[in-house]
């Protein structure tokens, strides 16, 4: 493969940035090239980078603010090589991480998707288990034992629709086909899985390597979460999920429909959300996660 593409689309923290950009001049594979695209306004982020002096990190600031999905669709436009990553601006490589998807690639160079083994950690930096990564690792991960696994069609689609167990800063992509379909832009926050989802469908694999070789952070901020997730983006859910049931009957796969049509585990990731709502005392969001969680109607 060449030089892998690590694309960074920065919204956020300017601390937890400076860290990832920091995790990737840590690689011991040299072979990378890093672009940020900065959706933000915080002060000194461009003058922080200009002093790396590393030719292989280069920095873009929008001139306004594209929003989430808009600012993937312009990294996934800037990338140059043949394979990328999609990087979180508060996730971390570890430092195997461009030399494990480079192994991944030769072993398996015609897949689409490449999905390494991932660490959850909290905003400090410390190993963390919640219930929903429980709940990924132990009902819908496949079991790898150790070895790589290459995965594809119905099998693989209904799985995820049942459960996506995937990290999605994590995965390396091959341009050439995620160029052609690039992120949905009337999705905002399940336009990863829409993609990945798309490209089972076209016959792509994925590929499951067992080195752990990422960092995924998760905030223990989860009020404003909560939040977000009691209203518009659980509509959002629904609409794709009934969408692409339908895309899935006509394509031959029932099995993979029928599952995105119970899409069970995000109406048990709802139910988990109701105790803090119940805590906050915020009704609203009570009628809703219970409504998603009981009869998918947010």
């Amino acid at each position: 493969m060449e030089t892998l593409d690590i694309m960074l689309p920065h919204y956020g923290d300017t601390g937890l940035l400076q860290a990832a950009v920091r995790s990737v001049l840590d690689q011991t594979d040299k072979d990378w090239r890093l672009t940020v695209v900065d959706d933000g306004r915080e002060e000194g982020v461009p003058e922080w980078f200009a002093s790396l002096g590393d030719s292989r990190v280069r920095y873009e600031r929008n001139e306004r603010n594209l929003g989430i999905t808009k600012n993937f669709r312009k990294c996934v436009e800037l990338v140059e090589s043949t394979h990328f990553t999609m990087l979180g601006s508060d996730d971390l490589l570890l430092p195997d991480y461009v030399a494990t998807i480079r192994a991944a690639v030769a072993a398996v160079p015609d897949a689409a998707i490449y999905q390494p083994g991932v660490e959850v950690i909290d905003e400090n930096g410390n190993p963390s288990t919640t219930l929903g990564d429980e709940v990924k690792r132990r009902l819908y991960a496949p079991k790898n034992n150790g070895n790589r696994l290459v995965l594809s069609g119905e099998p693989l689609a209904a799985n995820l629709l049942g459960g996506n167990w995937l990290y999605f800063p994590s995965i390396a992509w091959r341009a050439d086909i995620v160029k052609e379909i690039s992120f949905r832009e009337d999705l905002s926050v399940i336009q990863d899985l829409a993609l990945i989802i798309e490209l089972i469908r076209r016959g792509e694999k994925l590929v499951v390597d067992p080195a752990t070789a990422f960092r995924y952070r998760r905030h223990s901020g989860s009020l404003s979460s909560a939040e977000a997730m009691t209203g518009a983006r659980f509509g959002e859910a629904v609409r794709f999920f009934n969408e692409v049931a339908d895309d899935l009957d006509r394509h031959g796969w029932p099995k993979a429909a029928k599952a995105a049509r119970r899409h069970l585990s995000m109406r048990l990731h709802a139910l988990t959300l109701l105790p803090g709502a119940l805590r906050q005392r915020q009704s609203a969001a009570v009628r809703r996660l219970l409504g998603y969680a009981l009869t998918s109607t947010p």
